[in-house]
């Protein structure tokens, strides 16, 4: 199938994209990398009317430190996420998880805000910057805003952002010292989407693991956080093991026609697992 038909344009300034996105209202979109919206416009899933590309606006991929915060545009790209040195050091996590979006093809051009505008609950980055506590930056005409990650996934594939607002960054906060990270995610074929997937962050302390935060996604509308079923611990092995269980039995896991939440809590159990040993390990 080939898409409805639309009109286009390409400004080259962030306040003409977001007057044009004020004036069109519910009938634009933002393209950038176009890796979910061009296949879902050309099977009719949606049909907006016109096309705003943002590529050509410059400053929407720079990666910077701003105080306590790692700040990353939304226009830069998987592949450029991955490895950017900036990002490795100051959110390892979020580095190695878009390493692990889709094919390569796919991380040349896909985009962190478009990944996260597009909200699939089964997506790697949405899920790890619940797990990081980011931020997420939105523009208007109007003015602009900054909401918690953790307010802004809605439902599946809906947010919080409004017809005339544009996703344009997302601050974290910085890693501090003995913080460890874990991301395990598991696919039936590489580049497919994940069955389940986990991100944690923690921090080793004197009297065990603090400051946990668990993210499971795959297996409900939105990424779910689980790490207030996890009993405090000193992080050894018996708790890495009590951890998992409780949370994969703690997990409001959907049914659906293809796969039981049977086998999605059982994924759960050892990838939860495994993360934390990932975050404990690095953490050390």
């Amino acid at each position: 199938m080939k898409p409805a038909r639309f009109t286009y344009e390409a400004p080259e300034t962030l306040a003409d994209a977001l007057a044009t996105l004020a004036g069109h209202g519910d009938a634009a979109k933002i393209i950038a990398g176009g890796q979910s919206l061009a296949p879902m416009m050309n099977m009719r899933i949606a049909q907006p009317g016109h096309l705003i590309d943002i590529n050509r606006i410059p400053g929407l991929a720079d990666v910077r430190i701003e105080g306590d915060h790692l700040r990353c545009g939304a226009l830069i790209r998987h592949a450029d996420l991955a490895r950017d040195e900036t990002v490795r050091k100051h959110a390892p996590i979020l580095a190695n998880a878009a390493g692990t979006i889709g094919h390569y093809a796919i991380r040349q051009r896909g985009t962190l805000g478009g990944s996260l505008a597009h909200a699939d609950p089964a997506a790697q980055l949405p899920v790890v910057v619940l797990a990081l506590d980011a931020a997420i930056e939105i523009a208007s005409a109007t003015g602009r805003r900054t909401i918690p990650a953790a307010e802004f996934f809605t439902s599946i594939f809906t947010t919080a952002l409004a017809p005339h607002e544009m996703l344009v960054g997302v601050r974290i906060p910085l890693a501090g010292p003995r913080e460890g990270w874990g991301f395990r995610l598991f696919t039936r074929r590489a580049g497919d989407f994940a069955l389940a997937l986990v991100a944690c962050t923690l921090s080793r302390a004197a009297g065990g693991v603090e400051d946990l935060r668990l993210i499971a996604g795959g297996m409900a509308a939105t990424p779910m956080r689980l790490d207030r079923a996890v009993r405090s611990g000193t992080g050894d092995a018996a708790w890495i093991a009590q951890a998992a269980r409780e949370v994969a039995a703690a997990a409001p896991i959907e049914d659906n026609e293809r796969i039981s939440s049977d086998y999605r809590r059982e994924l759960l159990e050892i990838l939860v697992l495994d993360a934390l040993a990932d975050a404990l390990e690095r953490a050390a």
